[in-house]
């Protein structure tokens, strides 16, 4: 057995903590927590492909709460304007200035509801606060506050009145999950008590900013081998090579793929990364940066067929030994 480093012992601790913490609210859901606390560590966003009811907001909520952070919802419309995300600048004339009135983009945890419900000018708005972690009003760059963390959602099933994420936005999102129903026993439990109340009430600060900020850098010390990197471009060059699909996957995407595998192996208490962190990350980091060609060509498919897409590549690549 390698010797692990302090750091992933310590790190695998406080990470098993901020899961028990989270399961309060969202129960027989460990694995969805733990890939939304690997987006995290892995300084990326999520984007949650669900459908109503399963408990994404409660997911956002529950993770701004163990911060200790600020919360805020967006619920994204087709009328939904960037100023109504980002702010603007408002001219008091008491004072002959304008000050600025700063919009929800400007918390910790965002909750970017119904994403692919507004239009792209104003998904736009959201790309570059992802991207930067900064917006620009006026010509004026505004700093976002730290951690900033942006939680998606989108709808599976309906597809009236959507504007789809374009793939430069979609490739912000270091992954993709869905949460999925609970288990029978869970779902009978949660029907029996019918707890009154918000229940992310009961959830206690678990967490420092400056704590998560070590987990984040402890991330970024998980050592990937070479053997690996091989094997992440040998994936990458199957998804552009495939002829199932229009586009692979990016360089942005690779990158991703390595640092939430990195995540992943350090919330297992390691300080170096295996093959089936990589293979059980595939589908959720790949899969919604890939597009689909049918056999006339077009560009057409679900997230489901893009999954299977991947999934076939990961189990026709060598695994290093």
């Amino acid at each position: 057995m390698p010797v692990l480093e302090p750091f992933a012992r310590d790190a695998k601790a406080v990470i098993d903590g901020l899961v028990t913490t989270i399961g309060q609210v969202i129960r027989g859901k460990d694995e969805a927590i733990r890939l939304a606390l690997a987006a995290l560590l892995a300084r990326g966003h999520l984007l949650i492909e669900d459908v109503p009811g399963v408990g994404k907001t409660t997911l956002a909520r529950a993770i701004a709460a163990c911060l200790g952070g600020s919360f805020r919802r967006i619920q994204f419309t087709s009328d939904l304007m960037p100023a109504d995300i980002v702010g603007v600048s408002i001219f008091n004339s008491t004072s002959r200035t304008f000050e600025l009135s700063r919009g929800p983009i400007f918390g910790n945890v965002i909750l970017a509801d119904e994403i692919n419900r507004t239009t792209p000018r104003t998904q736009s708005a959201l790309l570059e606060a992802m991207s930067e972690g900064r917006v620009s009003i006026d010509d004026a760059t505004h700093d976002l506050p730290r951690p900033f963390f942006v939680v998606a959602t989108q709808n599976p099933v309906e597809h009236f009145g959507t504007y789809p994420l374009p793939e430069s936005q979609m490739d912000r999102f270091v992954l993709c999950i869905r949460i999925g129903y609970p288990p029978p026993e869970d779902e009978r439990t949660l029907l029996r008590e019918q707890p009154s109340g918000d229940p992310v009430t009961v959830i206690e600060p678990a967490i420092t900013a400056d704590a998560l900020f070590s987990l984040q850098d402890a991330t970024e010390r998980v050592h990937i081998a070479d053997s690996l990197l091989d094997y992440v471009m040998a994936v990458v060059g199957e998804t552009r090579a495939s002829p199932a699909l229009a586009a692979g996957v990016s360089t942005r995407g690779a990158m991703a793929w390595a640092r939430v595998a990195q995540a992943v192996a350090l919330s297992d208490g390691r300080d170096f990364c295996t093959p089936d962190d990589f293979k059980s990350l595939a589908v959720s980091a790949l899969a919604h940066r890939v597009v689909i060609r049918d056999p006339g060509d077009a560009i057409t498919g679900t997230h489901d067929d893009a999954a299977r897409v991947i999934a076939d590549i990961i189990d026709h690549t060598e695994v290093p030994i």
